[in-house]
């Protein structure tokens, strides 16, 4: 089966947050199962750098108003199709932001080009390889179906979308539907039109064959206004094509036993080793370490996180005996709280602002929990990273914290299943009673250590999720004609 995956970034070559991880991992995963999976992303000057021996399989002229071509290429065991673009993608910043932390005026083009060059591939740009299936995650990629619908050629080619965040949509005045190249009727209620704008993700969500979510939680979440995001009343009327399944990671890059990038590498037998990461990663922060729980932060600084939940709880965490590490960027207010939390605290709570692959593996190795209060939480995957390290989560009861954590609560204990700590309601009160619970239970050292070696049993890998992904793809592929 040869399936054609359609995403913005991928890990290793670029990366900005978890949508990265599961496009470099997912094709990795999917192999043992007989699946080839090919991945076409943007040609970024950060991913062009880094492509050896990447040949031209394709020119295309007029993608949306520029001349490009598809390079295809091979990197870190990834079968890869890059759209080498200068017009759209040779500028500096990130792939959706500039230097300045603003978006790109033009992203509704840039992303609609990745999806034009992905219904090309499927169309037979490429004449040695077509996929079977064209799978499109999130916004970037959203309206991949939908140039599929619109193509004669590819009008049978099955299509799934997986929606990673519904937050984020892709919503642009409808001004640029001119530039999209797509026929007039594409502009209605059951295309791309969106309450008189464009809208990629509903596009998407009006014309993939399937839609998939990243949890259980999260896909029943989606049908309430609450989290749904305006999108619930298609969302519910596609039900029956919705599937949550819930992301894996990579357990040999996430690998405590053979991670180069921590102090001293451990496992759930040898969990003395981990307080050599402990003493390295208080080191690293400029903590004064009197024997607390060292809490840490790895995240976006946004609402969505909960950020400002833990920025309210700092006085809390210090005053009690605990340490807080902070690695993350984001809302420059949410950023400004964490720092003053910082300087009044020294030595119990420090802050980096920005993002450090190496460091977030030492967090992880060296911290004793992590806290993830989101408010809402589609998958994610740094409570899986907890999990693997023993960095024991605490975390909302909301979308794929609800699904892959189990709560420390009574049962859970006696029956040593416990991996984590939940809390609902999510908002203030309910994290600090959270934090109180796991105070309580660090205390107990047995159980602590306890609950830190069934956390590091659970299975984040993400071989159920690929025999779960296998199963859509070939339930697709009976519906061709």
């Amino acid at each position: 089966m040869n399936i054609l995956s359609v995403a913005s970034e991928v890990f290793p070559l670029i990366k900005t947050g978890g949508l990265a991880d599961v496009a470099g991992a997912l094709p990795l995963a999917l192999a043992p199962l007989g699946i080839a999976m090919r991945t076409i992303l943007p040609g970024y000057p950060s991913v062009l750098a880094q492509l050896k021996d990447a040949h031209k399989i394709a020119d295309l002229p007029d993608l949306l108003g520029a001349p490009a071509s598809i390079l295809k290429a091979r990197h870190a065991g990834l079968d890869l199709y890059v759209i080498d673009c200068a017009t759209f993608y040779d500028r500096p910043g990130g792939p959706y932001a500039g230097p300045d932390g603003r978006d790109h005026d033009d992203n509704w083009r840039r992303f609609a080009a990745l999806a034009k060059a992905a219904s090309e591939i499927a169309n037979g740009a490429d004449p040695s390889w077509r996929p079977d299936i064209v799978h499109a995650h999130d916004w970037q990629a959203a309206l991949t179906p939908v140039y599929l619908k619109y193509s004669p050629a590819g009008a049978t080619t099955p299509s799934m979308l997986t929606i990673h965040n519904i937050a984020f949509q892709g919503q642009f005045a409808p001004t640029v539907f001119g530039g999209l190249q797509l026929p007039p009727e594409a502009f209605a209620v059951d295309g791309i039109e969106y309450y008189g704008d464009v809208g990629f993700l509903k596009g998407g969500c009006r014309t993939a064959w399937q839609l998939t979510t990243v949890s259980p939680t999260y896909a029943e979440e989606l049908l309430d206004p609450q989290f749904g995001m305006g999108l619930e009343g298609l969302i519910a009327e596609r039900v029956s094509e919705l599937a949550g399944i819930v992301n894996g990671i990579d357990d040999k890059i996430w690998d405590p036993e053979n991670d180069a990038l921590i102090a001293a590498p451990f496992n759930a037998g040898n969990l003395k080793r981990r307080g050599e990461n402990r003493k390295a990663l208080v080191k690293a922060f400029g903590l004064e370490d009197n024997g607390g729980p060292l809490f840490c932060v790895i995240s976006r600084l946004t609402w969505q996180k909960g950020i400002d939940m833990i920025a309210r709880a700092a006085d809390f965490i210090a005053a009690h005996g605990g340490m807080l590490a902070v690695l993350g960027n984001g809302d420059p207010g949410l950023e400004y709280s964490l720092t003053s939390a910082a300087e009044r605290h020294p030595g119990r709570i420090s802050v980096r602002i920005g993002y450090d692959e190496p460091l977030s593996h030492l967090m992880q190795a060296g911290a004793d929990a992590i806290l993830i209060p989101s408010r809402f939480e589609p998958c994610g995957l740094t409570q899986l990273y907890g999990l693997r390290y023993g960095c024991i989560p605490v975390v909302a009861r909301t979308g794929g914290l609800n699904d892959t954590i189990i709560d420390a609560n009574g049962a859970a204990l006696a029956a040593k299943a416990a991996t984590g700590v939940q809390f609902s309601p999510v908002n203030a009160h309910g994290f600090m009673q959270a934090l109180r619970r796991t105070f309580r239970l660090f205390a107990d050292q047995k159980t602590w250590l306890q609950i830190q070696k069934a956390a590091m049993k659970s299975d984040v890998t993400w071989a159920a999720s690929a025999t779960q992904y296998s199963s859509h793809y070939q339930k697709l592929l009976a519906r061709v004609p």
